[in-house]
């Protein structure tokens, strides 16, 4: 088993007023040569939105995004023709693919908005943009992580899907839970979140916003230190991805 530990105070941080954001890894002003992705996973940020404000119509190409707002609504619209809402307990995922414009808004003129955005690479450049949303009943999520988001099979469970064999999943977990994570392929890592709370992964004692990568291995032990409301990203480690004639690993 590999393991890379990211402390919540050791994340890229900016504040430009309106938007308060920590970035995971490397994004916009924040450039970290150690921080640059965990396998197909490039981007994981937890931003804080002013009442009223939001990011203006800009584009996104060969992504898979996923939005998780953790408390208060994001309104969007895109160039496909979406215009929704997007509440707390949903799940928002746009695959960029050709290319696709899209803002996101504050909903609320009096409440800020959090959330966390996720920027995963798909599985092959070019693919159709599509949008989907969905609620998901928070009873779901007690004492085990409950996928979320998935490759294209997953839907049939329930979960919303993506171009690419990543599977993000939720749990909300009581003191003292154990459970065991069974990773889909030995080809990937999981990459552990802490929303909020403490909990222990692989050994490693995790505070509000740790994260864990962990690699190299079939199943992962965790155990909540305090009520704990925890995301799994599980994505490829190796991936060639070919864009302009250059393959990048």
């Amino acid at each position: 088993m590999q393991t890379v530990l990211h402390r919540a105070n050791e994340r890229g941080y900016a504040k430009h007023g309106w938007l308060t954001t920590h970035h995971s890894f490397s994004f916009a002003n924040y450039y970290n040569p150690e921080m640059m992705g965990f396998g197909a996973l490039r981007v994981l940020n937890d931003d804080t939105i002013a009442a009223g404000q939001g990011f203006g119509r800009h584009s996104h190409q060969d992504m898979e995004i996923i939005t998780i707002p953790l408390s208060g609504a994001l309104a969007h619209e895109d160039s496909l023709g979406n215009k929704a809402v997007i509440q707390t307990g949903e799940v928002q995922v746009m695959s960029a693919g050709l290319g696709v414009e899209h803002a996101e808004f504050n909903a609320s003129r009096t409440e800020d908005v959090s959330l966390l955005q996720i920027w995963i690479l798909t599985r092959h450049v070019g693919v159709a943009p599509r949008y989907a949303q969905k609620f998901f009943d928070q009873t779901v999520f007690k004492n085990k992580l409950s996928l979320v988001v998935g490759p294209e099979e997953s839907e049939k469970d329930g979960a919303l899907f993506i171009h690419q064999d990543a599977f993000l999943s939720l749990g909300c977990f009581d003191t003292d839970a154990t459970i065991e994570y069974g990773l889909q392929s030995w080809g990937n890592g999981v990459y552990f979140f802490v929303i909020d709370g403490e909990v222990a992964v692989a050994d490693t004692v995790l505070g509000k916003r740790d994260a864990l990568g962990v690699w190299d291995t079939e199943k992962v032990l965790l155990q909540a230190k305090s009520s704990a409301f925890i995301l799994a990203i599980e994505v490829p480690m190796m991936e060639l991805f070919e864009k302009g004639g250059i393959l990048n690993l």
